[in-house]
């Protein structure tokens, strides 16, 4: 391939299949990174013209819906659908693997590992119908569960919950497991945003010695726990190195507490190279979902009954690890690592 100043070039003459969807993940890591905030300042600049209307309008408009990331969301199942999304999948490609039946009368949280730099997979699975969701798991409705302030962006907010996205936390948990009847599938990145920070290929350390509120929900609803592994997340950017105890992991670490975001510095290739940029790398993604841990309700379990319940669905990720985790271009030596 050619190269400038060390940068590879990717070719001129490519199918125009690649060329789609490699456009198709760009347009999609832009959005994921910079239409909130571009949405944002738009509304802002707006004020301060003679369309100052539309903002106010909107902000009308969000005070009124702005409950409504934590009470199902609004999902447009056209948009889940747009031919875009099939190309973002094919990319890599992304796949996604059935080992069991879900039963459709049952409500289910699905823990998914490991997230990753920006958990590309989750959004393919859970907020698209790119890799097929409703014909592998017919009858359960995804939801893609991400942080709170998503939904503080104006326009981009309508946007992601457009394909299924809604809030992570308690009260939206319970509202979909409790008030939304059955067949709901809350795709739950459970690690969190600091998790993003041990994204590194060949380690697979999770951060989920302690994370132990979806267990409780999983409790007082009676929600079966679904552990899921997507083999290949870790490989799809490169991020810089970063120890525990690093400067830049103490950055890393105060910014999160204090903004909610990760800030992984990361990157991938581009559009017309290979070498740098923010789109993720051309490798396979194999996402494997267990088989479900039967929940019987309790409306206010213990502690010993939460900390039993954590170390049994830690113990049936791990057995889904280790059975797939060859099969998926993992070393037998490899392991996952629980860690706080």
């Amino acid at each position: 391939m050619p190269r400038i100043l060390g940068i590879e070039l990717a070719p001129l003459h490519i199918p125009m299949e690649r060329r789609l969807q490699t456009l198709a993940v760009q347009q999609w890591t832009l959005s994921f990174l910079f239409l909130g905030f571009g949405c944002l300042i738009l509304m802002i600049y707006l004020l301060f013209t003679s369309l100052y209307w539309i903002p106010l309008c909107y902000l009308v408009y969000y005070l009124y819906d702005r409950k409504t990331s934590a009470r199902g969301g609004r999902r447009w199942q056209w948009i889940r659908e747009w031919p875009v999304w099939k190309y973002f999948q094919q990319y890599f490609p992304i796949t996604l693997i059935k080992t069991v039946e879900l039963d459709p009368k049952k409500n289910y949280i699905m823990g998914f590992h490991p997230h990753g730099i920006l958990s590309v997979s989750a959004f393919c699975h859970f907020a698209t119908e790119g890799s097929g969701w409703s014909k592998i798991f017919p009858g359960i409705t995804p939801y893609l569960l991400v942080l709170p302030g998503h939904f503080q962006f104006p326009v981009y907010r309508d946007y992601f919950m457009a394909g299924g996205a809604v809030e992570a936390s308690s009260e939206s948990m319970k509202f979909l497991l409790t008030k939304h009847g059955t067949g709901n599938a809350l795709g739950l990145v459970v690690g969190g945003a600091l998790e993003a920070l041990e994204a590194f290929p060949g380690k697979f350390n999770l951060k989920l010695a302690k994370k132990k509120g979806f267990i409780k929900v999983a409790l007082t609803t009676g929600a079966c726990l679904v552990p899921m592994f997507s083999f290949g997340e870790h490989e799809l950017f490169v991020q810089a190195e970063n120890p525990e105890g690093s400067r830049l992991r103490n950055i890393q670490n105060w910014l999160t507490k204090y903004t909610g975001f990760s800030p992984p510095v990361f990157h991938g290739r581009g559009m017309f190279n290979y070498t740098f940029g923010l789109v993720p790398y051309r490798i396979p993604v194999y996402t494997v979902v267990g088989a479900p841990i039967e929940v019987q309700k309790d409306d206010n379990p213990s502690q010993e009954k939460i900390d039993e319940l954590h170390k049994t669905y830690l113990k049936e990720l791990e057995k889904l690890f280790e059975t797939h985790k060859t099969k998926y271009g993992v070393a037998e030596d490899k392991h996952i690592h629980f860690i706080e």
